[in-house]
């Protein structure tokens, strides 16, 4: 069970430990998907295929012409070629309606594909077992931390000291919890999930393409890795730009509480952009956490940089309290578990 208060701030390079696209692959992807160029030509894409369907179905709805929403997709390919992530992308063109329309529909699209595409099933496909096989991913390292050594009377607890903020789209950590939970105290997934709904403290910075069919809320359903979606406008808009967040009213403060709801900070699969780090990094971080960061292959360089980044973005007093380590965000996970329960 994890004793101290502990938050977790997760992105794309945890997320790649379940074969979904890294941020720099994510935005690759897309924008390969909007070279409408191929259109009506042998070397067309499903995906291009697919988010020129897309685009012409909401042209319609909105009654817009379409041609804009097209032109818009070539500004996001022309962009991607100096962009570092979608996410800065799409701030880059934050007064562009069009543009923001096209690249929350691309995100969607080619989130929920990752989720068809990945190990990481809906459900387990035997019996008994988790979404995804195997304990070399990070999920597995936090669900193994959250039930050991709880009793089954105390499950409801397990999930107290927790808290994540993920800057990944995709809804991995919902949907394989639950599992987690039913297989450790032996409670049907239905529990499991009423459990994961009610205690899980857990921010999508930029949103996700809906919410999963257990899920409460209003907003529209999408179900893990669907190929069709109802209400597809509707869907898209739950994916935010980072001014539209800003603009959101109490997320800052939100988000900012559960920065410093743990007396324990782990990055995992962080990239540290600067981007990310002026959302996160608003405020001193006056409580002075132990921070452990998951940085593989990082040079002495980008290591420094990172220090610094603590250091003078969020007001860290003690740089020997910031560990970083050269292993992935599932081996740091392993490795700090003893501390992390303690």
């Amino acid at each position: 069970m994890i004793r101290t208060k502990t938050t977790l701030v997760v992105g794309a390079g945890a997320s790649a430990e379940l074969q979904f696209p890294d941020s720099a692959a994510l935005l690759t992807r897309i924008a390969g998907g909007l070279e409408f160029a191929r259109l009506g030509t042998e070397v067309v894409s499903d995906d291009i295929a697919a988010m020129a369907a897309h685009l012409e179905a909401i042209a319609e709805a909105a009654r817009v012409n379409k041609s804009h929403l097209f032109k818009a997709g070539q500004q996001i390919r022309s962009a991607a070629r100096l962009g570092g992530s979608i996410d800065a992308v799409l701030e880059q063109f934050g007064d562009n309606p069009m543009v923001l329309a096209v690249g929350k529909l691309a995100i969607t699209h080619f989130t929920l594909a990752a989720e068809a595409e990945s190990p990481l099933a809906a459900e387990p496909r035997d019996p008994g077992d988790l979404p995804v096989r195997g304990s070399e991913n990070w999920l597995f390292q936090l669900a193994q931390a959250i039930v050991s050594g709880v009793p089954r009377a105390k499950a409801d607890r397990c999930l107290d000291n927790l808290s994540i903020i993920s800057f990944d789209y995709d809804r991995s950590i919902e949907t394989y919890l639950p599992w987690a939970l039913s297989m450790a105290f032996g409670m049907n997934i239905v529990e499991a999930r009423e459990l994961v709904a009610e205690k899980l403290r857990l921010i999508h910075v930029y949103g996700t393409p809906g919410r999963l069919d257990w899920q409460s809320g209003k907003e529209p359903v999408a179900d893990w890795g669907a190929r069709t979606i109802d209400n597809l406008p509707a869907v898209v808009e739950q994916i935010h730009s980072l001014s539209e967040r800003l603009e959101e009213r109490g997320f800052k403060r939100k988000l900012f509480g559960e920065l410093v709801f743990g007396k324990r900070l782990l990055f995992l699969g962080f990239g540290f952009d600067a981007m990310n780090c002026s959302l996160l990094f608003d405020a001193p971080m006056e409580h002075y956490p132990d921070v452990y960061i998951a940085m593989p292959g990082a040079s002495e360089t980008q290591q420094v940089a990172v220090r610094k980044v603590l250091l003078t973005l969020a007001k860290l007093k003690q740089e020997e309290a910031i560990t970083i380590a050269d292993v992935s965000a599932w081996q740091l996970l392993r490795d700090y578990a003893s501390y992390l329960q303690s």
